[in-house]
């Protein structure tokens, strides 16, 4: 064994001892061939184009200040720092290129990617949240952050093998870059963990996102006929609403998204225990004796629905009849089912519906869900049976869409407001 007291020679540093080789290969060498070779070496590793006189001169300063800097420091110096000396001091690397740009940006994005999914890692997600928390305090704007993760995900790696499971991972990344806007980011900060930053983007609006990436990946895991149904869980926190802080925003959030978690276990633990399924007959269509229906509540406001959004929900097969019958409050509706998600309310978000059969005519955008569209006009009209719209509200990019006016009711400012259901 060696002795720990002995003193050794170190080993040099893979580039060093390129140097060393070369300068010994180099001692061999006629002076023409020394010449062609280091004119050649010099162009390669600094982009100088010398001639072979003086490259040699460049070769042999750089042994000279070796010898000199061994010396000063009383160890021995390596070549290429002698090298960069001289090539500095003579003012022939005046930009001293030590790697490719691509080759730069490729290192840059690899530090911040998570390289199976290809979205941003926990690294840049406490980078970025800090920044984009200094600019929601900077114009006093809402910051949303939405914490997911996928339920179920251990069972797939169980039953299908860690390549299935790499195939829902990378499904979701591609389900959160199809869903979020150009301003939002995603990070994978965990295993099946990951997280959203929204500027600019309140609880209804994170809310809607949120379910809106749910159903997206719903769809975008179907091609991968899995034996175990995974779905996706999120957690929702705002700046300044719930907290001013990034760790309390973090845990804020965490809180949320286990309690979602925790009832949609209970939930199927329920359904998995419930006695037989009632004949169908019986769903569609209640009666009115029955105990109203429960209305769905928002996990984040914890209240249920106003009633004019649940109205909103009307049938796209009322009759335009319905429309022209004048400002009376639309006939009270009963719904078998409940509907999947609440309608989120665009007040103050200045979203807005671009009528085409009205020439262009714009109309204020009240509420927004998955089956339909409020819209509020200054003054009544003869709305088409089928109207194309366009609408832009903060969730979504321009969206074109076919409305089916279902009912109308003026409002105690006196405009009108209009509830449409969308059509394919």
């Amino acid at each position: 064994m060696p002795n720990p007291g002995a003193s050794g020679t170190p080993r040099l540093p893979v580039e060093d001892a390129y140097f060393e080789l070369l300068a010994d290969t180099l001692e061999n060498l006629d002076l023409p061939a020394r010449g062609q070779f280091l004119q050649r070496y010099l162009r390669a590793i600094a982009h100088l184009d010398l001639r072979e006189a003086e490259s040699v001169q460049i070769w042999d300063e750089m042994l000279a200040r070796r010898r000199e800097f061994s010396a000063l420091l009383g160890r021995q110096v390596s070549l290429k720092t002698a090298l960069v000396d001289v090539l500095a001091t003579s003012g022939l690397l005046r930009v001293p290129i030590l790697i490719e740009y691509d080759e730069l940006k490729k290192l840059e994005l690899n530090a911040v990617t998570d390289p199976l999914t290809g979205l941003y890692n926990r690294r840049l997600f406490s980078e970025s949240f800090e920044k984009e928390l200094n600019r929601a305090r900077r114009y006093s704007q809402p910051l949303g952050l939405v914490i997911l993760d996928l339920h179920r995900f251990k069972e797939v790696n169980d039953k299908h093998g860690h390549p299935r499971g790499d195939e829902v991972l990378r499904a979701t990344a591609a389900t959160l870059k199809k869903a979020l806007r150009a301003s939002d980011s995603a990070f994978r900060i965990g295993g099946d963990e990951f997280a959203l930053l929204l500027p600019q983007t309140d609880a209804p609006q994170a809310l809607a996102l949120s379910r809106r990436i749910e159903s997206v990946f719903a769809d975008m895991i179907k091609p991968l006929h899995l034996a175990v149904s995974v779905g996706m869980d999120h957690g929702v926190a705002i700046f300044p609403q719930d907290a001013e802080q990034a760790d309390q925003l973090i845990r804020t959030a965490d809180e949320r998204l286990y309690r979602l978690k925790q009832a949609n276990h209970d939930k199927a633990t329920e359904a998995a225990s419930e006695a037989p399924p009632v004949p169908e007959a019986s769903v569609a269509a209640p009666p009115e004796s029955a105990a109203p229906m429960p209305q769905p509540i928002s996990i984040e406001t914890k209240r249920v629905p106003e009633k004019t959004e649940n109205a909103m929900a009307a049938a796209a097969s009322a009759t335009s009849a319905t429309i022209s019958a004048g400002p009376a409050a639309p006939p009270p509706r009963v719904f078998a089912v409940l509907r999947k998600a609440e309608r989120v309310s665009m007040t103050g978000t200045n979203a807005y519906a671009v009528l085409s059969e009205q020439g262009g005519r714009r109309a204020r955008v009240l509420d927004l869900g998955f089956g339909g569209v409020a819209i509020e006009l200054d003054s009544p009209e003869d709305l088409p049976e089928n109207l194309l719209a366009v609408l832009h509200v903060p969730i979504l990019p321009p969206v074109r869409v076919n409305l089916k006016p279902v009912w109308k009711q003026q409002t105690t400012q006196g405009s009108f407001r209009v509830g449409c259901a969308f059509v394919s």
